[in-house]
């Protein structure tokens, strides 16, 4: 028989965490306003006005936890500008 070997689970980080919270909360705002103009329900319009403002508003905080989680812990974030300015300065030579 063969043994089949276990590879050990990674252990998810606090921004994969924020980020899939992001995503449920995003999914179930757009659920809710769909459903609320399906059933054109007089608050549909102010649940339109919810989704616009989490659709912009969710990622933005998402991403400036990552940004800040990664400055406080010398761990390299997407969009910092260091790392930026250093990939494109590898990319003229």
């Amino acid at each position: 028989m063969k043994q089949i070997k276990e590879s050990p689970k990674k252990k998810m980080t606090s921004r994969q965490i924020v980020a899939i919270v992001g995503v449920v909360l995003l999914a179930l705002l757009y659920i809710i306003t769909l459903i609320a103009a399906i059933l054109d329900n007089s608050s549909s319009a102010q649940w339109f006005r919810a989704c616009l403002a989490g659709t912009l508003v969710i990622p933005l905080l998402i991403w400036i936890y990552s940004w800040m989680y990664g400055r406080l812990t010398g761990k390299a974030a997407l969009g910092d500008p260091a790392e930026s300015e250093t990939t494109a300065s590898q990319g003229e030579d």
